[in-house]
């Protein structure tokens, strides 16, 4: 992982329970031998996205001052740490757009039978139905850049994406000027970058998205729960869910991101 990007989440590899991020780098912790429990909401439904996002106690509404549209949610921590980050941004001169929040099982099995149907291109120009016969091979070429519902960080209200959905509109001009923005502030308000280039130290997962950010002090409490009691088994439910074994889609992508978001 090239220098630059572990940088960016270099404060939020300390305990899951610091919040929030924006005072952590000046919080001092006693190590304890048994850590925190988890809290209760966050069980297995809940980092599977089976809940109703509108009525969810734990997450807010986002105000379309800082969104595309004003139906969009998150988790009520991130979205408290996101304002601070978005006010400090924008003395900067950088603006920050939520484009995608929270989605929950069904929003993300709508993303994915749509591209698994090919009514959806993938990456703006393949058909996955038509491409792809094997089912484990279609399954694997929607997985380049959206996740398997019950599988996906967006579950968790934590993780967003930011101003656009390219790499490239974030390597020149006024995107290369947000993301270096990110890079070298977004560790202070608990945002780190979950899926940075693919290399030696993360060679499986996801490719590379400059534009999908994560709240780590709540994020690291729902990979507790995931690596607690998730199985690739309970991935059910919709066209391709099967292929989730034989992909191992826990280890090979849910737990396959930036080393320093762990």
């Amino acid at each position: 992982m090239c220098s630059i990007l572990i940088i960016q989440c270099r404060s939020e590899k300390t305990q899951s329970n610091i919040v929030p991020a924006v005072v952590a780098e000046n919080i001092t912790h006693t190590p304890s031998s048994k850590p925190d429990p988890i809290p209760e909401y966050i069980d297995l439904d809940y980092v599977m996205g089976k809940f109703s996002i509108e009525s969810h106690k734990m997450l807010a509404r986002i105000d379309k001052a800082y969104a595309d549209n004003g139906n969009r949610y998150m988790h009520k921590d991130a979205y408290s740490a996101f304002k601070e980050m978005h006010k400090a941004a924008k003395s900067a001169g950088v603006n920050l757009q939520i484009r995608s929040a929270a989605r929950n099982f069904d929003y993300q099995k709508g993303i994915w039978e749509r591209k698994w149907k090919g009514v959806t291109l993938l990456e703006g120009k393949i058909n996955a139905d038509k491409t792809y016969e094997d089912p484990k091979e279609r399954a694997e070429a929607i997985l380049r850049y959206s996740s398997m519902p019950g599988s996906s960080r967006h579950h968790w209200g934590t993780d967003v994406d930011f101003n656009a959905f390219e790499n490239s509109y974030f390597e020149m001009g006024e995107g290369k000027k947000v993301y270096t923005w990110l890079v070298e502030n977004a560790h202070k308000y608990g945002y780190c970058q979950p899926y940075t280039k693919k290399g030696p130290e993360r060679p499986s997962g996801y490719e590379e998205e400059k534009w999908h950010w994560s709240y780590l002090p709540v994020a690291n409490e729902c990979m507790r729960r995931v690596d607690k009691e998730f199985k690739n088994e309970l991935i059910k439910g919709y066209l391709g869910s099967e292929q989730a074994v034989a992909i191992d889609v826990y280890t090979h992508f849910i737990r396959s991101i930036n080393k320093s978001c762990l």
